[in-house]
């Protein structure tokens, strides 16, 4: 339950600190004094979008911070370890700051969060019915939700959801195959004989690097031998040779160099050169050696090019390229083998169908079972509400083919008097029998929700007189069960509370402020009264005020 709830800036707020009691509790005030401000602001620290306006005139920020107790709520202590955000024990803080550019931060128990996080945790805390919720409930698809989150059906209408997807999934592939299937056949046919091509070629990684050059070198052997030998004649065979002038030269150093000392450091230098060149010599004989004149060879390699060349060319690739090309292409015709098995594709389109419609069978008894006693419960509760004659009826309507919903839609139908035959909730033309039946949906799939704290802000518009004394008695009885909340312009609703609390503003300095104040016994009697007489009170309306009181204290269980 919501224990406490701290406001700072907040729209007319400057600051509040409010603690929360059990049972059921009233919010009244006159119009604008920020009763509904306080539900906005319970909002934002529950994860609602936060915008600039929020922000107090003046101030840099608005902040929101609120307490609850959580120690009968497993599935919320679950989900704080899993996410690693446990606080005190059995205690829960939601904080939330919005600064006036339009940005916010959550945290939760005082580690910052996401606002997705945020919303994910409170939606096991609060249930909030706001004053225009008959606005949505005239929509098919809120009709649904309520049924089903009414009934627990909300897990397997997603399995329903999800079976349908993949069942779609799988007509759409199973059609596009159909329609296709001409060119992809074709498709399949090409890169089959380009696979086979290339299997037969056989091309190997950096093989047509290896080729090319080997053709180079086989193509010029001829050059390349007369090339070597030429050169070994010029350093050391010839009579001219560079070796023999070489070591001639030396000699005559030799002989000079223990006149001039000068002469060491070229006659170093001739024999480094005579050394390397006879290495060279050395070196070009070991090569004419190995070069070889083999045609057949030869003739080997340049097929062996010009087949790699040409089927590159013919498949519009680099010959370096075609080993990477052959295994995208046996992917590739792998994926069009799968592709093109029509009966694997039926197979498993009857499968994902078959799995479909039975859970879609599953969910339509159940909400035939929970329609039947939502439309028994919800007509006894439209009764209470001074529509005797009223009658409602949740309606499921078939859908031929089915959907991602399942096989039927949800439509509320409504008699508001006798003899009427039942119309489309968004139909009935009475503003106030639209909110009354609101009400008695909302009051009956609450006693059903699983969250420890309703509130309820200004559903009662619309009604008066004895049927706001019904509703009042009916969140009374709520109370009993859960902790309740309501925002109220009728005494006969706040009179029914067990506590009541009065929103009031004032202007102080320039600036408007809301402020809270905890009514005791006497304190409800005035507020009772300025709210059945308006701002003369007299003697009259407060009696009628403390009778009001006394006949809830009389009526305690």
């Amino acid at each position: 339950m919501l224990l406490n709830l701290s406001i700072r800036d907040f729209a007319i707020v400057d600051a509040l600190d409010l603690e929360f009691d059990r049972a059921f509790t009233s919010l009244t005030g006159e119009t604008g004094a920020g009763k509904s401000i306080l539900i906005d602001a319970l909002a934002l620290a529950l994860g609602e979008r936060a915008d600039a306006t929020m922000v107090r005139p003046g101030a840099e920020r608005a902040e929101v911070v609120a307490e609850f107790a959580i120690e009968r709520l497993p599935g919320v202590q679950a989900w704080l370890r899993e996410n690693e955000l446990e606080g005190d024990p059995g205690r829960l803080l939601l904080r939330r700051v919005a600064d006036r550019n339009g940005r916010s931060r959550a945290f939760i128990n005082g580690t910052a969060a996401t606002v997705q996080q945020m919303s994910a945790v409170s939606e096991s805390l609060i249930d909030i019915h706001g004053q225009h919720a008959h606005q949505s409930l005239v929509r098919g698809e809120a009709q649904r939700a309520i049924l089903d989150a009414h009934a627990g059906l909300a897990p397997l209408a997603r399995e329903v959801g999800t079976a349908w997807k993949a069942w779609q999934s799988l007509v759409k592939a199973r059609a596009e195959y159909e329609t296709n299937a001409a060119a992809r056949n074709a498709e399949r046919e090409q890169v089959a004989w380009q696979v086979e091509e290339l299997r037969k070629l056989a091309p190997k990684p950096g093989e047509w690097d290896e080729v090319s050059a080997e053709q180079s070198r086989l193509a010029h052997a001829a050059g390349l031998l007369e090339g070597a030998q030429a050169a070994v004649d010029a350093l050391s065979e010839s009579e001219t040779a560079a070796a023999s002038a070489v070591s001639a030269t030396i000699a005559r150093l030799r002989s000079l160099v223990d006149y001039d000392a000068g002469l060491k450091e070229p006659l170093a230098l001739l024999e480094s050169a005579e050394a390397q060149l006879a290495e060279a010599a050395h070196a070009l004989r070991h090569y004419a050696d190995r070069v070889e004149l083999d045609p057949a060879r030869l003739a080997d390699v340049e097929r062996r090019v010009e087949a790699l060349h040409s089927t590159a060319r013919r498949l519009r690739t680099l010959p370096e390229a075609l080993p990477e090309l052959l295994e995208r292409l046996v992917a590739r015709l792998d994926e069009l083998e799968v592709a093109s098995n029509l009966d694997a594709l039926v197979a498993q389109e009857k499968e994902a169908r078959t799995r479909y419609e039975e859970r879609a069978r599953t969910l339509s008894a159940q909400r035939k079972t929970a329609a039947a006693k939502l439309s028994k419960d919800v007509t006894a509760a439209m009764r209470e509400l001074a529509m005797a004659g009223g009658r409602f009826s949740a309606a499921l309507r078939a859908i031929e083919g089915g959907s991602a919903q399942g096989d039927e839609a949800v439509e509320f139908l409504v008699s508001a008097n006798p003899g009427q035959e039942p119309r489309p909730l968004a139909k009935v033309a009475s503003g106030g029998e639209l909110s009354r039946i609101s009400l008695a949906i909302q009051v009956i799939t609450s006693k059903a929700a699983a969250v420890p704290t309703m509130i309820f802000d200004e559903v009662d518009s619309g009604i008066g007189g004895a049927v706001a004394e019904i509703v009042g008695r009916k969140l009374r009885a709520l109370g009993r069960e859960r902790q309740v909340l309501c925002v109220t312009h009728l005494p006969q609703v706040a009179a029914q509370a067990d506590h009541q609390w009065s929103v009031a503003k004032a202007t102080a300095n320039g600036a408007v402020r809301s402020s809270v104040a905890v009514l005791d016994a006497p304190a409800r009697v005035e507020e009772l009264a300025r709210m059945l007489g308006g701002t003369r009170i007299t003697a009259t309306t407060r009696k009628h005020a403390a009778e009001m009181l006394g006949a809830r204290e009389a009526a305690k269980p």
